[in-house]
């Protein structure tokens, strides 16, 4: 498994960006994919966005697609997810997720902690 530590949440107006980074511990992040979830009050957490071990592949939720860029560094050990037109419907906490397969299908056996993103109407 692999550590991981999310920062970048915070509050946001409505329509307005924001950047997400999530670390890892391991030097053998670049065989992970990687993948980020998130969980709004009352309900259950959901799938955002993934990325493969080398970056060539990307998956979105319906929801987020064309408004949200996930992309990595290994060099850094680091992933991102660019958030763009936040809407109010985009509250949750977000948690980023590691998956050993390495193209982002699952399943995901290492999670961080979560970073609160609260978007103001």
């Amino acid at each position: 498994q692999v550590q991981l530590v999310e920062s970048g949440g915070g509050l946001v107006q409505a329509g307005g960006p924001l950047r997400l980074a999530c670390a890892a511990s391991r030097r053998t992040f670049s065989n992970y994919a990687m993948g980020w979830f998130r969980q709004a009050p009352g309900k259950e957490r959901e799938f955002v966005a993934a990325v493969s071990w080398n970056g060539d592949n990307t998956y979105y939720s319906d929801s987020v697609k064309g408004r949200f860029t996930i992309s990595r560094d290994n060099a850094k050990n680091t992933v991102y997810l660019q958030m763009n037109s936040l809407e109010p419907e985009d509250t949750a906490v977000y948690y980023c997720a590691a998956d050993p397969g390495g193209m982002g299908l699952g399943p995901y056996d290492s999670w961080g902690q979560g970073t609160q993103v609260t978007v103001s109407s």
